[in-house]
């Protein structure tokens, strides 16, 4: 059986879409709920104020689900975590997360993923993609190498490949697909206007 435990890890864990349509917070429930680890083992080493979960690793907290193949959370001396999930090779972390007052998720994947508890921010690195779902059905998608959400500044930023480090040696620009809202789905603020700048990037993972 997979090794479960309990930990208070992480506050404010939610994310906002700052760049592409008008703050719309993710579940605030999420904020003051407990994250709960699921993972085949784990190692903590109370000397480097270390855990490191391996295999299988599920993190839920309230709406948000993390799904990856490793994560180590790191202590510092104040007392302060830092969450880092990695992917199996050929994989990507997945995280999904519901958002406040509509029928719309939130989710992203990458090789790797970053949360900052002091800062509040999740940042996804490498092969980087975030999605929001109205629905079931995917409205927006942006795509870069890093991808990182401030739930603070309500800001996410979106970086390209630089030049000589992409697979063909040009680098990589952001693309970004933005779906406007249809009028009379729900009562959250309207989107920014249409942009597209790449075609659909595949089918939206389940968690």
């Amino acid at each position: 059986m997979p090794f479960k435990t309990f930990l208070h890890l992480i506050a404010g864990a939610a994310l906002s879409w700052g760049l592409l349509c008008a703050p719309v917070h993710a579940e605030k429930a999420d904020k003051d709920k407990p994250m709960n680890i699921e993972a085949d083992n784990m190692r903590h080493d109370e000397g480097l104020k270390l855990t490191q979960f391996n295999g299988n690793v599920v993190a839920v907290k309230g709406t948000l689900v993390i799904r990856a193949d490793r994560m180590e959370v790191q202590e510092d001396g104040k007392g302060q975590q830092l969450a880092q999930f990695w992917a199996a090779p050929k994989q990507r972390v997945f995280f999904r997360q519901k958002r406040e007052g509509v029928d719309e998720y939130t989710e992203g994947e990458a090789e790797t993923a970053i949360y900052d508890k002091q800062a509040d921010q999740m940042t996804l690195v490498q092969r980087a993609e975030g999605r929001i779902l109205r629905g079931t059905e995917v409205a927006n998608r942006v795509t870069g190498e890093k991808i990182v959400f401030n739930n603070t500044t309500e800001v996410m930023t979106v970086d390209g490949q630089a030049k000589g480090q992409a697979a063909n040696g040009r680098g990589e620009r952001v693309r970004a697909v933005i779906t406007p809202r249809k009028e009379g789905t729900d009562t959250a603020p309207a989107l920014a206007p249409v942009l597209r700048t790449s075609p659909s990037l595949g089918e939206s993972k389940k968690p």
